[in-house]
């Protein structure tokens, strides 16, 4: 099967240098095997993502010079499909539906013959209902729909970390699949549209390896096939802490308003991940320098004079 891989930015605020690294590798990555890209919007979270959002990811992605094979897929477009599945593991048995609020769930946890759990769901809802309706009707709360996680560790195979051994369960419990109001949940999403799409390799930062695991799990139970992982090295800021959204001065918008040249951070992203070029690159005139085992291991960080060392420059 040829090489399919995607671009999934979440249209929830500015995109930043560290997208620009992952979305720069994923590309060259598939691009280097003569794969094909995908776009995919990732815009089901309705509280944060913005159509405006929208335009600017697509615009960040041109001026970087990435392109996509097809036309772009907005994950909501799809969002009556990948609901319909999480109720149908409902009716297998495969996930439950559950009323606990979040003070519920934080008061099981604490519980004093439940010492050492964090986060991990307890599976207080676990056969309480028979379907959605009767926890609807028996409670009056919309509930949440919680896949029935199996007990036992999963065996995965990441690109750069090597074989792995994730336990979702005791990691993460019976985990969210969908939420009240609707909207299924970013781990499922993720396992139905890469398959949707025919997704063969997913490059993302090794802050998501363990998503891994419930996605593992959740792609056995539809019997999906695994995509092959690649989790590379974060993107940090100049103190080491990872950058987020909010971290406007290191967005690709602001350097692209600044008039820095996009080619010479496609240049400072190639060199500072280990593959180094001559000169101001666009993405196709990096690729023959693209080597996934040149990568460097460490975290890329980024100084806070970025836009001085970037400079300014042409963009034709």
């Amino acid at each position: 099967m040829a090489t399919k891989a995607r671009l999934a930015p979440s249209p929830t605020g500015p995109l930043h240098i560290g997208h620009a690294r992952s979305f720069l590798l994923a590309w060259l990555n598939s691009k280097s095997k003569d794969g094909e890209v995908l776009l995919r919007l990732e815009d089901l979270d309705t509280s944060r993502a913005r159509a405006e959002h929208v335009a600017d990811c697509i615009e960040d992605l041109k001026w970087l010079g990435l392109d996509w094979d097809g036309d772009p897929l907005l994950q909501s477009s799809r969002a009556e499909d990948l609901m319909s599945i999480a109720v149908e593991m409902v009716s297998r048995r495969e996930a439950y539906p559950c009323v606990c609020t979040r003070k519920d769930v934080r008061e099981a946890i604490s519980a004093p013959h439940m010492p050492n759990q964090t986060s991990r769901y307890p599976g207080t809802c676990r056969d309480r209902f028979s379907s959605i309706e009767a926890a609807r009707s028996d409670t009056g709360r919309q509930p949440t729909i919680r896949y029935h996680c199996p007990v036992g560790e999963v065996q995965v195979t990441d690109a750069i970390a090597g074989e792995i051994t994730l336990n979702p369960e005791r990691e993460f419990g019976d985990f969210p699949i969908a939420s009240p109001d609707g909207q299924v949940s970013y781990h499922l999403a993720v396992v139905l549209d890469d398959h949707h799409q025919e997704v063969t390799e997913v490059l993302r930062g090794d802050d998501l390896l363990g998503s891994c695991g419930p996605q593992a799990v959740l792609q056995s139970a539809l019997g999906i096939q695994r995509p092959e992982w690649i989790h590379v090295p974060l993107v940090l800021d100049d103190r080491g802490e990872r950058l987020a959204k909010r971290s406007d001065s290191l967005s690709i918008s602001s350097l692209r308003e600044a008039g820095v040249d996009s080619r010479r951070l496609v240049q400072w992203l190639m060199s500072e991940s280990g593959m180094p070029i001559t000169g101001p690159s666009t993405p196709l005139e990096a690729l023959p320098a693209y080597k996934l085992s040149l990568l460097n291991p460490e975290p890329l960080r980024v100084p806070a004079d970025i836009q001085a060392i970037l400079g300014k420059g042409s963009t034709a």
